[in-house]
């Protein structure tokens, strides 16, 4: 006798499936999001040669990556509802993969960050479709316990990436830190295909107006971002016009969310203190947690000289400290309080800063360390706290939607992070050549006067390019210190918005018994 065909997903409904295995999928296929995320930093200086591209222009393979998905995370409430949370989930874990294959077969600057824009916009999906699984496969008061598990598990990446990106880049080519995703990707696929829970499509209007207005916001001030450097920033008519473009698209985006009844970005959520509060954290610790991230890897191969897979391996510690911090907050979150447990995070995240102010050109491989695992330990201790306020209040219709835009705004401060840093990593390092460079005369040097030189048995020029190499390597340290002083500044600031967030009530602690018993 013939069956009937099924409609999508309902055969994984007649069996329930143990919320442990939904876990591990939905850990799987983030893995691969993070760990593309930090995997090709260690590798941007072969890609500048590689590609056609300058210091400040091979960034954009990390900031494309970062835009598209900030731009295309809002779309993920609406595709979700019109294709099911389950068939979107799986056309982004496959594009994904692809748009990898693609990055690892790039030839140029253009076509690294095209590939790289599809990267992103797939991967988008991913994070918030996620959440939305975990969440609903757990009863709201083991969500800690489940954030810390995911967060656990996802945070293998930032550890792996560096280690991963930098032997693969050391041993065969860049192209293999994209090429790497191949196999991860096919196994998350698999394991969504067969274990996710598939739901049901639900029709809802599409806010084009909306979503227009904020990707022209988001587009122009990545733009402005991108291109100020080069430009000379507002003396430039297209970098004004740029900025003027993103204020205005942000500034119709609000209004309309805020006079509109169904948008893009439901107005309840603003109306949420955790919420609003929340999307304003995450934003500044995405900029402080991608901009180190993408300023360490360069430094401690140019300024250092270490080869590529040490400087991945001296990016190790921080994922490691993450990883024990997320840990131990999934055994607490329940016991203490978790606004506590975010301003020690903070406070550790701006200490560790204040110690990376002091380093020096000539110093060893420990500050390095220590400082990575001290900040990783901080964030660990913010992200799973932070999640579990921001969702405890949610309705569970209104999830995919809230981790959309938190996802959304995590990517927009990276990126934001990202941009920014290098550009005040290029424009002081000018400003310390200029001043270093001008004490550098015979009078103050006598080894700069090409006579006393060849009198020495030195050519002149040997003599001023050995002189302005090491003017330039003191001018970037100068440049790196500054960069790290104004993330510890934001990172001080941050400390009393912890204040602002509510604390759920104590019946909706999460069971001390461990996640992984269920």
């Amino acid at each position: 006798m013939a069956t009937a065909a099924l409609p999508f997903g309902a055969r994984d409904r007649a069996k329930p499936v143990p919320p442990f295995v939904i876990t591990c999928v939905i850990m799987l296929a983030s893995f691969i999001t993070v760990l593309d995320s930090t995997i090709a930093n260690v590798a941007l200086p072969d890609m500048e040669a590689s590609l056609g591209a300058a210091s400040d222009t091979v960034t954009w393979v990390l900031t494309s990556y970062i835009v598209a998905a900030a731009i295309a995370t809002p779309l993920t409430a609406w595709l979700g509802g019109k294709l099911g949370r389950k068939r979107l989930f799986l056309i982004a874990i496959g594009g994904f993969v692809g748009a990898s294959m693609l990055c690892g077969l790039a030839q140029s600057l253009g076509e690294m960050v095209a590939f790289r824009l599809i990267q992103g916009a797939s991967g988008a999906f991913i994070i918030p479709l996620g959440q939305s699984f975990l969440l609903d496969a757990y009863p709201r008061e083991k969500h800690g316990q489940a954030m810390a598990l995911w967060g656990l598990g996802i945070m293998v990446g930032p550890v792996m990436g560096p280690v991963l990106g930098g032997w693969l880049t050391d041993n065969y080519s860049w192209r293999w830190v994209f090429y790497v995703n191949l196999p991860f990707g096919l196994l998350a696929l698999a394991g969504a295909v067969l274990f996710l829970p598939g739901g049901e499509s639900l029709k809802r209007k599409f806010d084009l107006f909306g979503f227009v207005a904020l990707g022209i916001g988001i587009g122009a001030l990545q733009l402005m971002l991108d291109r100020g450097q080069q430009l000379d920033w507002f003396s430039s008519r297209e970098v004004m016009i740029e900025a003027a473009t993103a204020v205005a698209g942000l500034w119709v985006f609000g209004v309309h969310i805020l006079t509109r009844g169904e948008t893009i970005l439901p107005a309840e959520l603003l109306r949420d203190r955790n919420i609003l509060t929340g999307f304003g954290f995450i934003f500044v610790v995405g900029m402080l947690q991608v901009a180190t991230s993408a300023l360490l890897p360069p430094m401690l191969e140019q300024l250092y000289g270490y080869p590529v897979v040490t400087a991945g391996f001296a990016m190790a510690p921080r994922g490691v400290g993450t990883m024990v911090a997320m840990l131990l907050v999934g055994r607490i979150i329940g016991k203490v309080d978790a606004r506590l447990l975010m301003m020690i995070g903070m406070s550790l995240v701006a200490g560790s800063m204040w110690v990376m102010t002091g380093f020096s050109p000539v110093m060893g491989m420990t500050p390095f360390l220590t400082t990575g695992f001290v900040q990783g330990f901080g964030v660990g201790l913010i992200f799973v706290p932070l999640n579990t306020l921001v969702f405890a209040t949610v309705a569970p219709a209104l999830r995919t939607d809230a981790s959309s835009f938190y996802s959304l705004l995590r990517n927009l401060g990276g990126s934001v992070g990202v941009s920014l840093s290098v550009g005040i990593l290029a424009r002081q390092t000018q400003i310390a050549h200029a001043d270093i460079g001008s004490a550098v005369t015979p009078f103050a040097l006598p080894g700069a006067d090409p006579n006393i030189a060849r009198a020495l048995g030195a050519t002149g020029d040997t003599v001023l390019a050995l002189l302005d190499a090491t003017v330039n390597g003191q001018a970037a340290m100068i440049a790196y210190l500054d960069d790290f002083t104004l993330m510890m500044w934001m990172s001080v600031a941050l400390v009393p918005l912890v204040l602002l967030l509510r604390a759920p009530r104590r019946a909706a602690a999460p069971d001390p018994e461990h996640i992984a018993m269920e």
